[in-house]
């Protein structure tokens, strides 16, 4: 992840309610929130040494600023997502068009099979998972598996606070995972157990995960994560991690933080 698709706050607000996080009482405070949004782009840019690409906000698509649900980039191809909620399906055209203006070959699934970009679609070079139920359907995972040629193991999503498998799942690197296990059934747990040994596994508590401690961004052996989580980023440190600290409140409000703001181009 060391280039980055990222969208301006300049429209973000919360319009709906579409995941436990949301509520339209629960107001963003804007100009808060840009402040934030750009403190996160200088640590990317100037601590981390990330590309940031940026592409144009749009009134009335409040969530737009969310770019790891575009799609999933691989090479010069870009797989456009397929959204679940009525509210997020007028986001499509805007990320089909910032690809093919960046001249990616574009791809896209059926209208019937939601996928959710990389907010559900996570791995390591060797491994990839796909986070289902809350907002990916389970069947758009043989198509890309297909279109990639990448084995896809699939994780159902248990708990409604971890509606996307990048708030509750973060590779990493070095080939460690940060993770919330009770974010995933038996059979999840299991499949994450068989292909990650136990000493690269990094389980976070509960008070952090909730402060969104797996929705990090990491760039080689630096880890941008919301602040709040002490315990997540001495873990990281004592393997060797560089951590960065940034304020995302207001982008808790509607559900994400560092990683949903990013989405990994290379």
């Amino acid at each position: 992840m060391s280039r980055l698709l990222v969208c301006p706050p300049e429209y973000f607000q919360i319009d709906y309610e579409i995941n436990p996080w949301m509520r339209r009482t629960n107001a963003v405070v804007a100009s808060r929130a840009f402040s934030q949004w750009q403190g996160l782009m200088r640590v990317l840019e100037q601590d981390v040494g990330a590309g940031i690409e940026r592409m144009p906000p749009v009134e009335g698509l409040p969530d737009l600023v969310f770019t790891a649900n575009a799609g999933v980039v691989v090479g010069r191809r870009a797989l456009v997502s397929r959204f679940r909620y009525p509210e997020r399906q007028r986001e499509e055209v805007y990320f089909e068009q910032w690809f093919r203006g960046q001249g990616y070959e574009v791809l896209t699934l059926e209208k019937t099979h939601y996928f959710e970009g990389a907010g559900d679609l996570l791995g390591f070079p060797d491994t990839w998972f796909g986070g289902y139920r809350q907002r990916t359907d389970i069947r758009s995972f043989p198509t890309l598996s297909e279109l990639f040629q990448r084995e896809i193991i699939p994780l159902e999503l248990i708990d409604g606070r971890f509606y996307h498998l990048d708030t509750c799942f973060c590779p990493l690197s070095g080939g460690e995972l940060l993770y919330f296990p009770a974010a995933f059934d038996s059979y999840g747990l299991a499949a994450i157990s068989e292909r990650i040994p136990a000493e690269r596994r990094i389980a976070v508590p509960e008070e952090e995960a909730i402060r969104f401690a797996c929705n990090a961004v990491c760039v080689g052996k630096h880890v941008v994560i919301p602040a709040g989580c002490p315990r997540t980023m001495q873990s990281l440190q004592d393997r060797g991690y560089r951590t960065y600290a940034v304020e995302l409140d207001e982008f808790m409000k509607s559900g994400g933080a560092a990683k949903c703001l990013t989405l990994a181009l290379d």
